[in-house]
Order: structure tokens, then C-alpha cells, then sequence
């Protein structure tokens, strides 16, 4: 996935397309740039099919680690963002970053109430960025509370509030040392992940670059099944498809689930306040602004991130896109039999 940055004087366009591979070093990208770069905008990472809340952002543990980004994620989880720029910041740390990483979820895990979570985390990084918050008369701890009860209550999540912890290491390259250990990890049931990151410059603008490493997809995603048609049980069911397998917003329009002028509104918020008119594969029309379907989402809900299949409905029918893509997909599948 390419991501479109801004990082100053743009170069000349050449006649012919110029590629070149800066560092964020090169770019004077600090590690601190690029943290405040992934706050405002984690959903690039997680895409478009998870939701997520940031609650936390340079948090101190008793024994004086500081770790970069703090999250849950939409099943209650708190998720722990540790970021450098690249393999030579990874090899200069004092401690190998897995295994920093590994302290600070390890101290998240003592955490047993949103309350706490509140209280400790969320609360001060409203305080530190209340600006970005609309707080009236409320405390941070009264508006961290009242967030973050509703996100939990959203999805579900109130009763499996931090049952795991998950981490996520992300960098523009990574050493091998690194990738061995979180390779381990994985291999050991922990929940841990490696993002890649990194500038490209395409004729003098600047994109980011972002690829998941660890885990690796399974070989398996890519083979095609073959049915038997004598025993249903045999197949794979479209409604427990990975959200990941699923078809976007392009194939949308491509079947004519979506097309310019539709209304879509977010589930279980204001219908009027909430609703929004589908402008193309990749912007709606919200109160008068053109922005991207998650950024939408993420402005009626507040939160980081969110998966806007599960969220957005459209309004002649009442379904959520998720509904929506399911059932054409099982409709194509009954063709094919």
C-alpha cells in the first residue's frame, strides 16, 4: 500500500519516472516525526477492516521504560506500538526491541479495569493533546471514561477488556536479529507483529511505502479450494472469511452494491448526524468536507481506526457494506455450483 506524504520541497519531475528509496534519516524524519505521523494516522497501518482507539503516547512503567504508542483494539485488547526508523536505530538499543517491547506489554497486563486504563494512560494523553478532544465541562478522566466505555460497549468488548496483550513493532527495515526473535515469538503464540514502513520518492512526491512482514500470510491463503459439491461441510463458509480476504470498496461499485449519491450512516449513532453520501470508490461527502470512508467513520466515532464494513450501513437497505459483500459474494458462489 502507498501512502501519499508531505515532506517539504517537492523535486522536478523528470520525463521519464524516477524511483529512488530515501531514509526517513535522509528525509531528517526523527523517530519522534514518525511516531506523531503514525498517532494521527494508525489506520494506515491497520487498513480499513479493524477498528481501534489510541489511548496513549510515551507511557512511563515503574522501572522508567517509556514505550511510543498505546492502544485497544476493537476485542478489548490493549496494543502496545513500539516504532524506530530503521535496523541501524534497532541495533544501537542498549536491549534488543522485542524484548523492550516485551517489558512494557508485560506491565500492561497488570491492567485490569478500563478504569485503570483511564486513570494511568488515557487521562493524561488527553490532557497532553485536549485540543483534539472537545472536553466542555469534563475532566480528561471523565471524557477518557466516557470514550472509552463507548468504544467498548460498541464492539462488544466491555468483558474481554484486556484478557491479551498485543505488540507491534514497526520501522522502515529491520535487522535479522530482530525478525528472529519476533519469528520465535510467533511461533510461541505471542501476539506480535513487524510492520515495514518506508519513504519512497515517485518523481518528486513522496509516498510511504507499508508491508506487514511477521507474520507471514499463510501459504494456504492462496490456494484455491476445490468443492465437493457431495458434502457442503467441505467448503469454506463466506461469512467465516478473514475480513483481510474480502473484497473493498472497488468491487462495490464494480456490482453495483454502491454508486455516487448513495447514503451510508454510521451504526448506532445518530442516523441524520452520522450520514453521508458516497461520492466515489474512495471519498464520501460529510457535512460539506470530501474525505476518505474511514476518515469518515472516524470522525462520527472518535476513535483511531475503524473497520467501516462492520460500521457503515447503507440507507435504502439498512445493511452494513460487511452484510452487503457477504451476500453477494454467497450469491456468486451459489452460481458457480
Amino acid at each position: 500500500m502507498l501512502i501519499p506524504i508531505n515532506v517539504g520541497e517537492e523535486m522536478a519531475i523528470n520525463d521519464t519516472v524516477v524511483i529512488d528509496n530515501p531514509t526517513f534519516k535522509q528525509l531528517n524524519f526523527k523517530e519522534a516525526d514518525v511516531e506523531e505521523f503514525l498517532r494521527k494516522n494508525i489506520e494506515i497501518i491497520f487498513g480499513e477492516e479493524e477498528s481501534l482507539l489510541i489511548v496513549g503516547q510515551q507511557v512511563n512503567n515503574s522501572e522508567r521504560g517509556r514505550s511510543d504508542l498505546t492502544a485497544i483494539d476493537e476485542s478489548g485488547n490493549i496494543v502496545l506500538i513500539e516504532i524506530k526508523r530503521d535496523a541501524d536505530d534497532i541495533k544501537n538499543r542498549k536491549e534488543p526491541f522485542e524484548f523492550q517491547a516485551i517489558r512494557y506489554a508485560a506491565s500492561y497486563a497488570k491492567i485490569k479495569s478500563p478504569e485503570v486504563l483511564v486513570n494511568k494512560i488515557f487521562a493524561p494523553y488527553i490532557e497532553k493533546h485536549k485540543d483534539e478532544f472537545f472536553l466542555g465541562d469534563l475532566t480528561p478522566i471523565e471524557k477518557g471514561q466516557r470514550i472509552i466505555n463507548d468504544f467498548l460497549v460498541s464492539n462488544n468488548s466491555l468483558k474481554t477488556f484486556n484478557q491479551k496483550q498485543r505488540i507491534m513493532l514497526i520501522a522502515s527495515s529491520f535487522d535479522s536479529q530482530t525478525l528472529s526473535g519476533v519469528a520465535w515469538l510467533i511461533s510461541n503464540n505471542v501476539d506480535i507483529s513487524c510492520f515495514s514502513i518506508m519513504p519512497l520518492n515517485i518523481d518528486g512526491q513522496y509516498f510511504l511505502q507499508i508491508e506487514r512482514i511477521l507474520p507471514p500470510s499463510r501459504i494456504e491463503d492462496f490456494y484455491v479450494d476445490i468443492k465437493d459439491k457431495k458434502d457442503a461441510s467441505n467448503s469454506r463458509s463466506i461469512t467465516e472469511m478473514a475480513r483481510t480476504n474480502l473484497p473493498r470498496i472497488p468491487e462495490f461499485f464494480k456490482w453495483g452494491l454502491l454508486k455516487q449519491g448513495d447514503r451510508l450512516y454510521i451504526r448506532n449513532y445518530d442516523r441524520e448526524s452520522s450520514q453521508a453520501e458516497v461520492v466515489d470508490e474512495r471519498f464520501v461527502n460529510y457535512q460539506g468536507e470530501k474525505i476518505t470512508y474511514n476518515q469518515w467513520g472516524q470522525k462520527v466515532t472518535g476513535w483511531s481506526a475503524i473497520c467501516i464494513y462492520e460500521w457503515a450501513v447503507k440507507s435504502d437497505c439498512d445493511e452494513t457494506l460487511d452484510s452487503l459483500r457477504r451476500q453477494k459474494l454467497l450469491e456468486i458462489d451459489s452460481k458457480e455450483e
